[in-house]
């Protein structure tokens, strides 16, 4: 997929809170851009601010906010932008409906134990949610349901930011 400079493809990293995304997300972003490509990160929680203000955490609100990720990576991805989207998307249908709806798709699981996504937790949320304070949290109160066939599994625990990006690119260039 790298091997053309000219083909924008959404890669999308998918796993709980705290499992690395955005920083495997920021990283990948620069090094490709390093390379001279065209690159936009599309973050979870920046999408839900600007883009998802009155969206909850129903089901059906997550699926919008989904929808909406994918209609700008989509548009995007036609200006031969390689687009990374960095978002729980912790429904399997979810994650289908992007694979259906981009050409370009690559699932990438960001794979970590949800004890060590707690013990990197900087903004209390998994404690908040383990209080009842925060309803429908993915991995506490709400599922998050592990993909069946991604492109692509990084193990987090087991390895850096850095080391994750590197098989990353590894893996783009095969």
């Amino acid at each position: 997929m790298i091997n053309n400079p000219n083909s924008g493809f959404t890669l999308w990293l998918t796993g709980l809170s705290g499992a690395g995304k955005s920083t495997i997300a920021a990283l990948l972003a620069d090094r490709l851009r390093e390379q001279g490509r065209a690159v936009e990160w599309l973050d979870g929680d920046e999408l839900r601010r600007n883009l998802g203000r009155g969206l909850g955490f129903s089901r059906e609100d997550r699926f919008e906010n989904i929808r909406r990720a994918v209609y700008i990576a989509g548009l995007l991805n036609r200006q031969d932008v390689i687009t990374i989207v960095s978002v729980i998307s912790p429904y399997r249908d979810m994650r289908l409906y992007a694979r259906q709806e981009l050409p370009q798709f690559v699932e990438v699981y960001v794979d970590c134990p949800l004890q060590i996504c707690e013990e990197r937790d900087v903004k209390g949320l998994y404690a908040k949610a383990r209080r009842g304070e925060i309803p429908s949290f993915t991995g506490i109160s709400d599922p998050y349901e592990i993909p069946e066939g991604p492109e692509l599994t990084l193990r987090t625990a087991e390895q850096s930011p850095e080391q994750s990006v590197a098989v990353l690119l590894e893996w783009l260039k095969q």
